[in-house]
């Protein structure tokens, strides 16, 4: 179900996506509505499955993980799904997509070093081909999705 989203709860969003802990009495002075009014807004979203939840971030160097990478996978035939099973219960994982291409899958990984990619690959590799880029640095994080041009 497609939803509209007027201007002022796109204010609302993008004010969310920068900080999510904010007030709604700072959110209000921001957008210019009563602190009611926008928690009211920001329930109707979240009832409506716009607003999915709010989550921390962490830094994964910090956390102890110094490598982040891409995996792909090209599962091997009747290997999908079990391997979709797998991939709930790996604690590695950040990320994962089913995709369209070559590859079946597309996962973001933390690993704590390179002995542990090598150990965390060797799981992948019965279920299909894998291919695995290090990530140097982010370029673009977290962006806010943003009110589209009509």
């Amino acid at each position: 179900m497609k939803v509209k989203i007027d201007t002022l709860n796109w204010s609302i969003l993008n004010a969310l996506q920068k900080n999510s802990r904010a007030s709604f009495a700072s959110i209000g002075r921001e957008v210019g509505l009563t602190p009611p009014a926008v928690a009211e807004r920001v329930k109707k979203m979240e009832d409506l499955g716009i607003i999915e939840g709010y989550h921390a971030r962490v830094t994964h160097t910090m956390a102890g993980y110094q490598l982040k990478a891409i995996i792909t996978l090209k599962a091997f035939m009747g290997k999908l799904r079990p391997f979709l099973t797998l991939i709930k219960t790996l604690d590695e994982v950040i990320n994962c997509y089913r995709i369209t291409g070559n590859e079946n899958i597309i996962m973001e990984v933390v690993l704590k070093d390179q002995f542990h990619l090598e150990q965390f690959i060797d799981k992948l590799i019965q279920y299909g081909e894998t291919r695995t880029n290090i990530i140097l640095s982010d370029v673009v994080k977290d962006a806010p999705i943003k009110k589209r041009v009509e």
